[in-house]
């Protein structure tokens, strides 16, 4: 499948880092004042992405890496007949291409899926980040083991867990992550396409389809023209056997 065009405008610094409304969230840690003045100066600008397009194409050589200020993308690889497995989702917090700026070049691609707006970073400055800001480095480190994790669960649900099983354990994970980047006012509606699922879970669009019919006769979640709505997010956590997400403020840049 091939992925969305390449689309991007840099727009005028748009929020001062002082300002950064994920700031208000318990979800991330806060920062000193020291760092907060850091990251002030390491940010260089904004980016608009448009729904569709491409932020970053495996194999590319980027000199910035980016934080996610508002909306939704996914992570993913293509094999060379273009099916597609969508690694992970990514929301308000998320950084991205922090392995294109540390390995020299990108092995995944990064899709939006809604408008999205990015905090960009000069990559040239990364080592500075290190040398000067040991904290800030830790959580980087820690970032990069979070994704980890993340994908280790991933790689379990699609190994282990049953087609029912793990489309509930996707549902609840994308659910309980969208609730920690504060965009869950009320009912959670997912900005997916049935084919996003079945490019996530390794199932056939027929697949899953049907799984996820089952999922909305139990009036667990209810698909949408415009995504899938989350009904019982605590009854698709305990149909997938997952003990959620670990809680606590975590870093971001």
């Amino acid at each position: 499948m091939a992925s969305g065009t390449t689309a991007r405008q840099q727009t005028r610094w748009q929020t001062p880092c002082q300002h950064c409304p994920l700031r208000g969230l318990e979800t991330f840690r806060d920062f000193t004042p020291r760092e907060l003045d850091f990251v002030a100066q390491f940010k260089t600008g904004e980016l608009s992405v448009d729904r569709s397009s491409t932020i970053l194409v495996e194999g590319m050589h980027s000199a910035h890496l980016f934080t996610v200020l508002s909306g939704w993308a996914f992570r993913y690889k293509l094999l060379p007949d273009g099916r597609r497995q969508i690694m992970n989702y990514v929301m308000p917090g998320d950084l991205v291409g922090l392995q294109g700026s540390l390995m020299g070049e990108m092995d995944h691609s990064v899709e939006a899926l809604t408008p999205v707006t990015l905090c960009v970073f000069e990559r040239a400055k990364l080592e500075r980040l290190f040398e000067r800001h040991p904290s800030l480095g830790y959580d980087l480190t820690w970032i990069a083991a979070l994704e980890e994790r993340i994908l280790d669960e991933h790689l379990l649900s699609i190994g282990r867990r049953t087609a029912l099983e793990r489309t509930a354990y996707l549902l609840s994970f994308i659910q309980q992550r969208a609730h920690s980047a504060g965009l869950n006012g009320g009912r959670l509606v997912i900005p997916i396409t049935q084919q996003h699922v079945a490019d996530t879970l390794g199932l056939s669009l027929v697949h899953t389809n049907k799984t996820l019919r089952k999922l909305s006769d139990r009036q667990l979640m209810r698909w949408q023209d415009r995504g899938c709505e989350i009904l019982d997010a605590d009854g698709l956590q305990a149909l997938a056997g997952w003990e959620g997400l670990q809680r606590g403020p975590r870093p971001f840049i």
